[in-house]
């Protein structure tokens, strides 16, 4: 079981790709002779990302596990959207609409939603031995790709930093 949650994309990602497919039905609906539908789904979808307690949250109303519910019924709601028979809307549209959606239940198939809580941070008290001060449980790495995505990004920032700073001091040198 603990294999399968540590495979499960990071809840930052969820939001992140939330606000994609946010904006990406806000550019077909723009495109789109009749722009309502769409729009009104993506304003839907970028709200619903914006208001849950996350990374990427503007407001924190809603915690990740009611968010993985209340996804269900946004997902419910881009398909009936797509198909509804009300309101026109260009069978392009429709289609990627409905792609919308399919990509938005995977995402959600493959989301953690667990919360990570950080130990408190307690001052060592001070002992009259020399041995080291009491550690709490030790963190085990994150896995899986979202992890290794942001490992390499890191390392990639670190590299960039060494290279400017490298740069810097060799022009601060003063010349033979």
């Amino acid at each position: 079981m603990s294999d399968h949650v540590n495979s499960k994309r990071p809840f930052w990602l969820h939001q992140f790709a939330e606000y994609v497919l946010g904006l990406a039905l806000v550019a077909v609906g723009i495109q789109s002779p009749t722009p309502t539908v769409p729009c009104l789904v993506a304003m839907v979808i970028i709200l619903h990302a914006a208001i849950t307690t996350g990374p990427l949250s503007a407001f924190r109303l809603v915690d990740r596990r009611l968010h993985r519910v209340i996804d269900v019924g946004v997902i419910a709601f881009e398909v009936v959207a797509a198909v509804q028979p009300w309101f026109s809307i260009e069978s392009t549209t429709r289609l990627i609409m409905l792609m919308n959606a399919g990509v938005h239940a995977f995402v959600w198939w493959q989301t953690s939603y667990a919360v990570r809580i950080k130990p408190p941070k307690v001052a060592p008290t001070p002992t009259p031995t020399t041995a080291p001060p009491a550690t709490s449980a030790p963190v085990e790495p994150a896995t899986g790709r979202g992890a290794d995505i942001g490992r390499q990004a890191g390392r990639i920032v670190g590299t960039g930093v060494n290279v400017v700073k490298q740069m810097k001091a060799k022009r601060q040198q003063p010349p033979d």
